[in-house]
């Protein structure tokens, strides 16, 4: 009873983070489970199964709040799913040992672009509101998906960088087309377990527990994706981004940092990511506060 608690608990963080930032859903519920001694399979087909709850939860949530580009979710969506049927399909056969140390690297990049773009410079607006072209959107939901299925967690991680590096659509819309579009992915990929290993080492009742967390936190994260600042969300999706892979990087085969070295390279992260958000939301205010005082000058009669 006490692991489903606690499980609920993950579900609930996960979903209020993910909900929020676009990412980490997936990444934080399979690392509990792997940690637990869950096999790798089991593990990200338990978490599949409870997304396609909190995911059309979020789905729902975001809908409701304005925070979806249809045509965004149906161009990244459906080649997601196809890419995660693949990437359930194959996992037991399949070795991301090589992979995610690359992957990890071009998402670091990708972090690193947003982190710095979004304290220093702002939102982008050059390419904003500009489409995002289908040539585009489909090879990025191929690649998010299979990663997603195939290492438990990865859709967020993948498509939310590349999409708000574009600069063509703001970040909360970036964010709940990313969720909503999960849904199907999130389908996909459990058809796929379904196919490949049945139930084996599935738990219905972690995943009705992961499911419960989720769907609780999913209205509470479209609403908080509303409300925060663009600059500040892209300092804080930047971070969490750079934090992730740096990790994923550290503790690789190739480099296999020792936990000295690690712990001091996440405090030197932590530090700096805790004043770009400072940052990022200072200069918000200014801004605000520059507009307001342009706005209330044009709106005082010209004198003679």
């Amino acid at each position: 009873m006490v692991n489903l608690v606690l499980l609920a608990l993950v579900g609930l963080g996960a979903q209020l983070v993910d909900g929020s930032l676009g990412m980490a859903y997936g990444v934080t519920s399979t690392t509990l489970l792997l940690a637990i001694g869950t096999n790798p399979v089991a593990a990200s087909a338990t978490v599949h199964l409870a997304e396609i709850g909190t995911t059309l939860a979020s789905g729902v949530s975001h809908w409701k709040f304005g925070n979806v580009d249809w045509k965004v979710v149906a161009k990244v969506g459906i080649p997601g799913a196809v890419g995660a049927f693949a990437g359930a399909t194959f996992l037991s056969s399949l070795s991301t040992e090589v992979a995610e140390p690359l992957m990890a690297i071009v998402l670091l990049a990708l972090g690193l672009y947003i982190f710095v773009r979004f304290t220093l410079q702002g939102l982008p607006t050059g390419n904003l509101g500009k489409p995002l072209r289908k040539r585009f959107l489909a090879p990025l939901g191929v690649v998010a998906g299979f990663v997603d299925a195939t290492g438990g967690g990865g859709w967020g991680p993948v498509g939310t960088p590349a999409i708000l590096a574009s600069g063509r659509l703001e970040p909360r819309k970036v964010i709940g087309s990313i969720d909503t579009s999960e849904f199907l992915v999130a389908i996909a990929a459990s058809v796929g377990f379904i196919i490949g290993i049945g139930s084996q080492g599935v738990d219905y009742a972690w995943v009705l527990a992961l499911l419960v967390g989720g769907v609780v936190a999913a209205p509470i994260a479209a609403w908080l994706v509303r409300h925060v600042p663009p600059r500040v969300m892209g300092s804080l999706v930047g971070g969490v981004i750079i934090l992730v892979n740096t990790r994923t990087l550290l503790r690789s085969d190739q480099v296999d940092a020792a936990d000295p070295v690690r712990y001091a390279v996440y405090a030197v992260i932590a530090a700096v990511w805790g004043l770009a958000v400072v940052h990022s939301f200072r200069r918000h205010r200014a801004e605000q506060i520059d507009l307001r005082e342009r706005s209330e000058a044009e709106a005082q009669p010209s004198s003679v």
